[in-house]
């Protein structure tokens, strides 16, 4: 009864957030940066980057290839939870590992690269995205728990786990859990 309703209140907590106008200008916001990069990375960016010395132009390759595969990832994000919030997908198989989003890499540093040749624009661009994905990242933290390292074991996170399923099948014991876990 204790897991349903600690579990009822991450699923209410998700809701509100999904269902508030956070999650609206955070939505609108995203899909906006998402529309804004595209644009300026087909159309000027394009264009600028045919001008760039050497150093600068293979930093906006690789630099272009992260800001759009972090962008992708947040927009992903953001539609899925809209589709919870629209009731198309079930908060359980949003809350997957799969459907998670997490930093693994270290953000792009604009104040690093400023004066060197790239473009303001597309360093504006790169620093309002990251800021967004760092959101975002947050946000899938807040709404569904942290996460480990791939393959790694969390031992509280599983013991919690193993307390809520035995609850939940209605063997709950708190020692043979205990011990399992040793």
């Amino acid at each position: 009864m204790a897991a349903e309703r600690s579990r009822g209140g991450g699923e209410q907590t998700a809701d509100a957030f999904t269902g508030g106008k956070l999650f609206d200008t955070v939505f609108s916001r995203g899909m906006a940066l998402v529309e804004e990069t595209a644009s300026y990375l087909d159309g000027p960016g394009r264009e600028n980057a045919k001008t760039l010395d050497r150093e600068p132009s293979l930093t906006y390759a690789a630099w272009s290839m992260e800001l759009t595969t972090r962008l992708m990832q947040a927009a992903s994000w953001l539609v899925m939870q809209k589709a919870v919030r629209d009731g198309e997908m079930r908060r359980e198989d949003a809350a997957a590992k799969k459907y998670r989003i997490r930093r693994e890499e270290p953000p792009l540093d604009t104040r690093a690269q400023k004066g060197l040749g790239l473009p303001p624009r597309f360093l504006d661009l790169v620093e309002k995205s990251e800021a967004l994905f760092e959101q975002i990242c947050r946000l899938d933290q807040a709404l569904y728990g942290p996460q480990t390292a791939a393959g790694a074991s969390n031992p509280v996170f599983d013991q919690i786990a193993q307390l809520q399923k035995a609850a939940e099948t209605g063997a709950f014991d708190p020692l043979m859990v205990w011990h399992k876990a040793r």
